[in-house]
């Protein structure tokens, strides 16, 4: 199946849960219609369930934030009812994540209201409204997902300020020639990368195999199995205990470096996927000595590949 031929168990799905999603949402309030939500469900489910199976695909259509989905996508297309909902749920959220950020009131401020125009979508492109929100997947938690945002729009602002030095100002000051210093981004919250670190590196080959193969690279989960030559099963199985293992492992990381359990759980609801840390290099990286079994693995990762 081609990326361009859309996948009939995605359509299948929706058909099936359509009713009970839409119901489980509470679409009716914020005002999306059962064909409006069809049409999220199926951008969602081409976008992250392409090549799964029927059963992979109603696994993955339950396992999303529905809910939080339905509403995100609701404000995105601009009804009032859904940015009400969203502005009691998350107003005081976002405010006191941009403090955490930016440190200062007023910069939190400016932050979050910056913010909030990308959210609601106060430009257009083609005739249409663009909003941040539209791209939100209901993967990982909507809460999640917008801290993540939010720091990336601090990043983004802090580069832009340093790119606005004028060239006057640079030559009172006798460096217009000189080689730009490197400036660095302001420092984030590392404990989460450090744990998740150390977690993937405690790992076996095997596991960090199964995990690179189906989390970054799309596999599905007949895919690795065939890799690996074992049943479906045994893989849907192992993905849920590795899971599970290093969440606690993660967890217990953290609080040891002084985060709140609190504090813990909210840094783990952003989905992996979408961690701004390097995720793909824990996964990929040699833990010597590997076995003969890992390297044979690796090499049959590498067949499906080529």
């Amino acid at each position: 199946m081609t990326s361009s031929t859309p996948n009939p168990a995605i359509q299948s799905v929706i058909a099936e849960l359509l009713a009970d999603l839409h119901a489980r949402a509470g679409c009716d309030k914020i005002g999306l219609t059962r064909e409006s939500f069809a049409i999220i469900l199926t951008e969602v489910g081409t976008k992250h369930a392409a090549s799964a199976s029927h059963a992979e695909v109603r696994t993955f259509f339950l396992s999303l934030r529905i809910d939080e989905l339905a509403l995100a996508r609701a404000c995105a297309a601009g009804h009032d009812p859904a940015w009400e909902v969203f502005l009691t749920r998350y107003r005081e959220k976002l405010y006191l994540s941009a403090l955490r950020i930016a440190r200062e009131d007023s910069s939190a401020h400016e932050l979050a209201d910056t913010l909030y125009a990308d959210l609601y979508g106060t430009t257009t492109r083609d005739g249409k409204r663009v909003s941040k929100l539209a791209s939100y997947t209901g993967r990982g938690s909507l809460e999640g997902w917008l801290r993540t945002v939010l720091a990336q729009e601090y990043v983004n602002r802090y580069r832009r300020t340093k790119r606005l030095v004028s060239l006057d100002e640079e030559s009172e000051e006798g460096v217009q020639f000189s080689a730009p210093e490197p400036q660095p981004v302001p420092a984030a919250d590392t404990r989460l990368a450090r744990a998740t670190d150390e977690a993937i590196a405690g790992l076996p080959g095997e596991d960090r195999l199964v995990l690179s193969a189906y989390y970054l690279d799309g596999r599905t989960l007949a895919e690795i199995a065939r890799m690996l030559g074992v049943h479906e099963s045994t893989i849907s199985r192992k993905l849920d205990k590795l899971a599970k293992s290093l969440r606690k492992q993660i967890m217990a990381s953290l609080t040891r470096v002084g985060m709140s359990r609190r504090q813990a759980e909210e840094a783990l609801e952003v989905d992996v996927r979408d961690l701004q840390v390097d995720i793909r290099r824990s996964l990929t990286q040699e833990s010597p000595p590997r076995t003969f079994s890992e390297k044979r693995v690796e090499a049959r990762v590498r067949e499906g590949e080529s």
